[in-house]
């Protein structure tokens, strides 16, 4: 039966980011808790600039999540701490109920700028990464799960080419080859077709769905694009302007898998929770927060 707009919003109150008053969750609920997380900047004269205030979030195993705010609220930022690029300021970022302090091959992230190596070949960008990580595999298993992972990405003929060769989308899905080759628990994606024209992200969108339908694993992706989180993600997180972000609002997307992007563009609801996100950000966008 499907779910009211009212039931897909979860507000997310100040009040209740302040007193810590968070629901009990079990296990598996928590396979990545974000706690009361702040991210403060240092000027150089001394001045102090908060990007992120009281952080509060939590992420299912194999849930796919979607973080959307306008320029300059934090999404970046937030998404580098998960990864252990940057430190939070205040407060505790645990997966699988383990401290974030550093990078990790449990975590894997895919860029919008692509970075490749521009003198490795696409087999070898890949593979460097699975020598890295999967130390315990075989020369030959190495190879299969190369070879896997080119033909899940459609790049098995591009196999051989340098990055200056391919496309910007053909980039892109090599960043995500590598990405996935290692088995991460956690794929974090910071925009990763918005450098793509429409038709390139669109295709790109749907392949990324049917890796992640096919094998699931928790992710979460920052996006300016509305659309785009309704199409792929189970939960967007709505966060407010900065300095000092907040999330605002939390909707649960109703919408079963495997999708098409067709089918649910034909339902009400779906343009009930664009117009609501949209709405969202449209306040957010033009007032002082």
């Amino acid at each position: 039966m499907p779910i009211s707009l009212q039931e897909a919003i979860t507000v997310k109150s100040n009040l209740h980011y302040a007193t810590g008053d968070r629901p009990s969750r079990s296990g598996s609920e928590e396979f990545l808790a974000i706690e009361n997380l702040t991210k403060t900047y240092k000027a150089g004269d001394g001045s102090k600039s908060t990007i992120l205030d009281g952080i509060n979030l939590t992420i299912r195993e194999n849930q796919f999540v979607a973080v959307i705010g306008h320029s300059g609220c934090g999404k970046s930022t937030l998404l580098k701490i998960v990864a252990g690029l940057e430190k939070a300021s205040s407060g505790s970022v645990r997966l699988q109920g383990k401290e974030i302090r550093k990078p990790g091959a449990d975590r894997m992230m895919v860029f919008q700028q692509y970075s490749l190596l521009p003198w490795l070949t696409v087999r070898e960008n890949i593979r460097l990464a699975v020598d890295e990580v999967l130390v315990h595999l075989s020369p030959a298993e190495k190879k299969q799960l190369v070879n896997e992972h080119l033909a899940m990405v459609n790049l098995t003929a591009a196999a051989n080419k340098y990055p200056d060769e391919l496309s910007g989308g053909m980039k892109q899905r090599v960043g995500i080859a590598r990405a996935i080759a290692i088995r991460p628990i956690l794929l974090l994606m910071d925009e990763p077709f918005g450098a793509l024209d429409a038709l390139t992200r669109g295709k790109l969108q749907r392949q990324v769905l049917d890796i992640w339908e096919s094998q699931r694993q928790a992710v979460m992706m920052v996006t300016h694009d509305v659309d785009e989180a309704l199409y792929m993600a189970d939960q967007i997180v709505l966060m407010t302007n900065g300095p000092a972000a907040r999330i605002g609002e939390i909707l649960e997307v109703p919408f079963a898998h495997p999708r098409n992007i067709q089918e649910i563009r034909e339902l009400p609801q779906y343009y009930e929770l664009r117009n609501h996100a949209l709405s969202f950000l449209d306040r957010h966008f033009s007032q002082d927060d």
